[in-house]
This record gives structure tokens, sequence and C-alpha cells, in this order.
């Protein structure tokens, strides 16, 4: 991704907790949330609850109610960080990956801003809470092995950047600019479902219909993953992304679908425990936002098939 002076990276949206002790353990259970290696443990007990485990499906329930219920301390602040405000030139994720990550997070909250308000809508900004290994949430733990994700508890982004190495590590992406990029925008597209009230009426949705509760979860990721494309058209008209960097958010895309990390962790598909959508859902859905630049092809809830 090209930044130039004009784009500034807003400090005051930001908690930098990395480096802070933290008592305790978990995992959170905000959306977007449960990324890699806490999608594959949760997958797993999923998968054996599906298929008529009894013991699978009492764990599966104490794990939601533990990370929706757990109380720890706060975490004592780092005495220093490196500044994270001002120009944005010349950064990128790999001279400084921190603020590059806070540059992408300012100028994704400045567009919802501008687009919300062009509809009548307001935008508030959601914090981004830089953390190592675990902090706490409102939704719980935030822990390093779920990945980010969007609490509406608190409506904050929770991120460590260690998940950036976990993703091309572990589960084989190629990484680069637009890739972080990609799950930055992803969790702030959780927000604006939080604002337009999406989230709201999936949960319901999802409680009127437990049957549907995966499918439902699956079109608002599905959503985030488009509003997500809607963001990087208008990077990319913007001479902020060049045509070669859509290639490394479709390749993140496909690593963190559900079939991908089902195959890899369990050595089987099973689509009815899916979360987040396959690998050509998550880049289908990316497409449309990226192509069309319109929020409104984004309504994954009225698709035929997801």
């Amino acid at each position: 991704m090209k930044f130039d002076d004009e784009d500034r990276a807003d400090e005051s949206e930001v908690e930098d907790r990395r480096g802070a002790r933290f008592p305790g353990g978990g995992a959170g259970m905000g959306l977007g949330g449960l990324g890699l290696a806490g999608t594959v443990i949760y997958l797993a007990v999923h998968f054996l609850a599906s298929n008529g485990s009894p013991t699978a499906s009492v764990v599966e329930r104490l794990m939601e109610q533990s990370q929706r219920n757990v109380e720890i301390g706060r975490p004592v602040p780092p005495e220093s960080h490196e500044h994270l405000g001002g120009s944005c030139a010349g950064v990128n994720a790999a001279n400084d990956p921190a603020k590059f990550t806070v540059c992408v997070e300012s100028n994704v909250q400045a567009f919802w801003r501008r687009q919300l308000a062009s509809a009548g809508q307001t935008y508030r900004p959601a914090r981004l809470v830089l953390f190592t290994d675990a902090t706490s949430s409102g939704c719980g733990v935030a822990s390093a092995q779920t990945g980010p994700f969007y609490c509406p508890e608190d409506g904050r982004v929770y991120l460590d950047l260690g998940f950036f190495d976990e993703l091309q590590r572990r589960f084989h992406a190629r990484g680069g600019d637009f890739a972080q990029a990609y799950v930055i925008a992803h969790e702030y597209g959780h927000r604006v479902q939080d604002l337009v009230g999406t989230e709201r009426q999936m949960r319901r949705a999802q409680q009127e219909h437990p049957d549907a509760r995966s499918a439902l979860s699956v079109r608002l990721e599905l959503q985030a993953d488009c509003y997500a494309g809607v963001w990087g058209h208008a990077a990319y008209a913007a001479g902020k992304v060049s045509r070669d960097e859509i290639a490394q958010a479709l390749d993140a895309a496909a690593a963190i679908g559900d079939d991908r990390i089902q195959k890899q962790a369990l050595g089987r598909v099973n689509p009815e425990t899916f979360t987040h959508g396959s690998s050509a859902q998550r880049q289908h859905w990316f497409t449309v936002g990226m192509e069309s630049g319109d929020p409104a092809s984004c309504n994954t809830f009225h698709a035929p098939g997801g």
C-alpha cells in the first residue's frame, strides 16, 4: 500500500497495551474472532457436537459460557511505546507494523465516517486495542489465539500483531500490506454492522431460528468481507492500492476459509459447522465489494447460497 503525507494516523483511536502484564487466559467471543488457532479448537469440538457427541456438546457450551462470563483484572499499561500518530508517508507493514496498522485503521474509519454521513447516518469510531498474548475485553478475554475480533459489547477492535505472522506461518497465506489491511477492514466492517443494527438483527434471528445459527453467522462474516472490499475499492481509486496487491487480500481470504481450516485441522470438511464461510465464499464477497464500491451490494443475507 502507498500512504503519503496526507494520510494521517489518529493515535487517539488506539489503546496500546502491548507488553502489558496480564493475569488469566481463555478466549474472546467477539465478531470476526475465534481467528485461527481458536477456530481450529472450536471447529473440532463443534464438529463432534454436531455429530451427536454428548461430551463435546457439553464442552462446547462450557467454552461459550466461559468466554462470555470470564472476569479478569485490567492489564497494567506499558511505560512507553513508539509514537503511533502523525503522517503515514512511507509507512508499510514491514518497516513499522504497528503504525501501519493504525494508518489502515484510521483510513478505514475515515472512509466509513464519510460513507455513513452520505446516507444520513453517523459513524462513531471504534478504538483499536493492540495487545500482546492476551488482554481483557467486553466480550471476555482477547487472546492471540483467537485472532483479531470486534467486540460489540465495548465497541473495540482487538488485535495482536503476531496474528499476521501466524497467518503466513501456519495457514500459508502469502501476506503483504493489503492482506493485513483486509483483515483490519473486515473487523471494522463488523463495527458498521453494529452501528446500523445488522449485528443485533442477526442475533435475534439466531435466537428465533437456532437451527440456522451457523448459517446466519456465516452471512454476517461474509458481509464484513464485502465491506472490507468496499473500502478496498475506495483505496484503489485513491491510488493507495495496486491491482497486484488485491491478490494479497484474496489469498488471505482463502487462507482463513472454514473449509481450508477444517481440512487442515480435521482432515475433513463439514459445511454445517462453518462460522465464517468457505474460501470461495470469502473471496467472492470481498470481490463483490471491491468491484462495486457500494455497501448496498453486500446484502449477503438475501443472496442465494451465500
